[in-house]
Formats: C-alpha cells, sequence, structure tokens
C-alpha cells in the first residue's frame, strides 16, 4: 500500500486561486514567479483552457516543456497553447516578464514541473535555445525573437488514408500561426508530393526554407517557383536533394523572384549537373545581397565552375563561397602539373578573389608559391588546412 504525497502549499495557493477563474487571470501579471508551474499544472490538468491561453501569454521563463505533462498527445491541450500564443503574436506589445522562447512538445522527463527554480527552467534546456542559429535574424526578428517549437513524430507503417491524416493535423495544428518565418525540415519522407499541401497554409511569407535530405517529386519542385510564400526568401537551403532528374527552370524562376532579398544559398550534395548549373547562373547572378554560397559536393567541370566564378564576381556582398574541386582533379591519368598550371590559370588571376582557403589538396605541396604569386590583389583570408605543405611552401609564406 503506497501512500501518497501531501499536496505542496504552492499547490494548495494555485488550486485555491483557480477556483475564482476570472481573478486567476488577473493575477497573471503580479504573481510571485515560483507559482507559474504549479498553477500551470494545475490548470492543464483540470482543463482550464482560458487560464492556460493567459499564463503562456505571460510565461515568465525561456522554456515551456509542454510534452512532459501529456502520457500522451493532446491535440485540444496544444491547441489551446498555440491559440494563446497566437493572440499574444497578433498583439503589438508583450507582457513584461514574457521570456518564452522555446515551445517543447517533446515527451521527456523534465525536473522543471518539479521544482520553480528561475535559474532550472532557464537552463533546463540550452541546446534546444541555441539550436539552429546559424541564420541571422533581421532587426525586426531581432526586436522579436521567434518561438522554436520542438515535437517528436512517431510514423508507423499504415494505410494511405492514415500517412494523410497526420499530414493534416500537423498542417492545421502547427503552418497556420501567422508568425512562422522560418520551415525547416530534415530527412522527412512524409513530405513527398505534399509540399504545396504544407506550404500553401502559410499565411505570411517566409525568411528562411530549408528541406534538406527530403525525396521530392516533380509537384514538389515545380511548386517551389510558384509559392506565393516563398517570393521574399533571405535564405534557401537545398542540401542534399538530388536535383539530377529535375529540370533547372523552377530553380531558376525562383532565383529571379528572390534576387532582391536572398542572402544565403546552400546547394551542397545536389548532384547537379553541368547543363543545370550553366541554367541558373543568369539569375544567380542578379542576387545582389547575397553573401554565402555552397555548391560544394555537385561534380561539375572546369568550364562550368570558371563560368560560376565570373558570374558571381559581379557579387559584391558574397563573402563565403564554397565550390567543389572539378571533374579534372579526379582523373587518375591526369598530368599534376598541368593541371595546377590549368587551374591557376583560370581562377587565380581573378581580380575580385580577396579570400582563399583549400582543405585537404595533395597537389598543393611544394606549389604554393606558384599558387599565391598570381593573385593581383592582396588577401584577406587565407585558409590552409589539412594539407601538406614543404619547407620551400612554409618558407614562402613569410
Amino acid at each position: 500500500m503506497s501512500i501518497q504525497s501531501p499536496p505542496t502549499l504552492l499547490e494548495l495557493a494555485g488550486r485555491s486561486l483557480l477556483k475564482d477563474k476570472s481573478r486567476a487571470i488577473l493575477d497573471l501579471e503580479d504573481l510571485p514567479i515560483e507559482f507559474f508551474p504549479p498553477l500551470f499544472v494545475e490548470a492543464f490538468s483540470r482543463g482550464h483552457t482560458e487560464v492556460l491561453k493567459k499564463m503562456v501569454q505571460a510565461w515568465p521563463f525561456t522554456c515551456l516543456p509542454l510534452g512532459a505533462l501529456m502520457r500522451q498527445p493532446q491535440l485540444q491541450m496544444i491547441r489551446v497553447v498555440l491559440d494563446g500564443l497566437d493572440m499574444l503574436f497578433a498583439q503589438q506589445d508583450r507582457p513584461r516578464r514574457w521570456k518564452l522562447q522555446v515551445l517543447d512538445l517533446r515527451r521527456v522527463p523534465r525536473n522543471f514541473w518539479r521544482t520553480w527554480s528561475g535559474t532550472v527552467v532557464d537552463a533546463c534546456s540550452p541546446e534546444d535555445i541555441k539550436k539552429n542559429q546559424a541564420l541571422k535574424l533581421g532587426p525586426a526578428m531581432a526586436a522579436k525573437p521567434p518561438l522554436k517549437i520542438f515535437i517528436d513524430l512517431c510514423l508507423t507503417e499504415g494505410p494511405m488514408d492514415e500517412q494523410e491524416q497526420l499530414l493534416a493535423k500537423l498542417i492545421s495544428q502547427y503552418l497556420r500561426m501567422d508568425c512562422l518565418r522560418k520551415f525547416c525540415v530534415e530527412a522527412v519522407v512524409l513530405l513527398e508530393g505534399h509540399l504545396e499541401q504544407v506550404l500553401g497554409h502559410l499565411k505570411t511569407p517566409l525568411e528562411a526554407l530549408s528541406i534538406t535530405n527530403c525525396p521530392l517529386s516533380d509537384s514538389d519542385w515545380n511548386y517551389l517557383s510558384c509559392c506565393p510564400n516563398t517570393s521574399q526568401l533571405r535564405h534557401l537551403d537545398l542540401r542534399y536533394i538530388t536535383l539530377t532528374n529535375f529540370s533547372p527552370v523552377p530553380l531558376q524562376i525562383l532565383l529571379e523572384t528572390v534576387a532582391a532579398t536572398l542572402k544565403s544559398l546552400d546547394l551542397e550534395a545536389c548532384e547537379m549537373t553541368d547543363s543545370q548549373l550553366q541554367a541558373i547562373l543568369p539569375a544567380l547572378s542578379h542576387c545582389s545581397k547575397l553573401r554565402i554560397l555552397c555548391f560544394f559536393g555537385n561534380r561539375i567541370s572546369m568550364s562550368v565552375l570558371r563560368d560560376l566564378l565570373l558570374h558571381t564576381a559581379r557579387l559584391s556582398q558574397l563573402s563565403i563561397e564554397l565550390y567543389p574541386a572539378p571533374l579534372e582533379s579526379y582523373d587518375a591519368q591526369e598530368d599534376q602539373e598541368w593541371l595546377l598550371s590549368k587551374l591557376t590559370s583560370q581562377f587565380l588571376r581573378m581580380d575580385f578573389l580577396q579570400k582563399f582557403c583549400v582543405d585537404a589538396v595533395l597537389l598543393q605541396e611544394g606549389h604554393l608559391e606558384q599558387v599565391l604569386r598570381h593573385l593581383k590583389t592582396p588577401l584577406k583570408t587565407l585558409s590552409i588546412t589539412n594539407c601538406q605543405l614543404s619547407d620551400s611552401d612554409w618558407n614562402y609564406l613569410s
């Protein structure tokens, strides 16, 4: 026979406050911070939806681990919390004590609900709060930091009409939020053939779109170029999306559409061909605000790489560029001296080159002077990593 622990004084105070819901709502602004967790748990367990909405809008901690309160997903309670946040984001001003950055819907144990310590709460998920901070926020977003939502999805085999129902539930719960500015998915098989169904529900244009390592259908790929919510992108990340068999036209149209806003483009390991890359070069050269460009991991020829560099030379704000070695460098029969001469003559005489980075290039050994002396302007950045250098190379650096 087990003896149940008696309720704490905080729990008793929360129950007393909830007996008068209108008073509980009015008192939230002046409620001591230690009352928030036990009062939230009490309101959640007893289904006081209006109190929950108001508490979310005044939440004084950086993390709300809602999933830890649910043994099974409770869509009604999730909807209540999201409705409360949606109402909050529709307001011009935020409550003075509101600090919420992470809404965690994952069902993981949290000591948070067993203590009211503010330091424990703010440290409950530092990795979550710092995750995906690679993209810089604009002034408007910095003033109102975005809210991150974490959720675990368990997809089991079943009839397609059930894969369809799950997608519909996800869309209806999360993608109708007015505040959504950044959409990121990775390795989501469920997305294939449904991109229009997902992005079409967004109410405002996206600033960042990241679809990585996901299978896409022809209809998905074509929709990217005509989706109204991708017309103002600042960041586009399509890493590990196999584009070999897709037409380059949708990407070309999309780049033309976002030419005035795009700041970063990542097409790493997309298996693009020479003809595909050449098709998008004119549109790419008009992306005047582009700062970061990555084509690393694509197999392209030296002539196309040269054309790419000539087109990007017009982009004055471009500061980080990642390109693959041309296909000729993988030919075991190629004379290395001839290849080095060809590389230096094609690329290193360009006036715009201010950053020189090589990694794991065996061809570099003993030829550093031959490479660097072709530069016409002083370098701002020199990065030579995981390369074998000779004594002459080392002495030349000085």
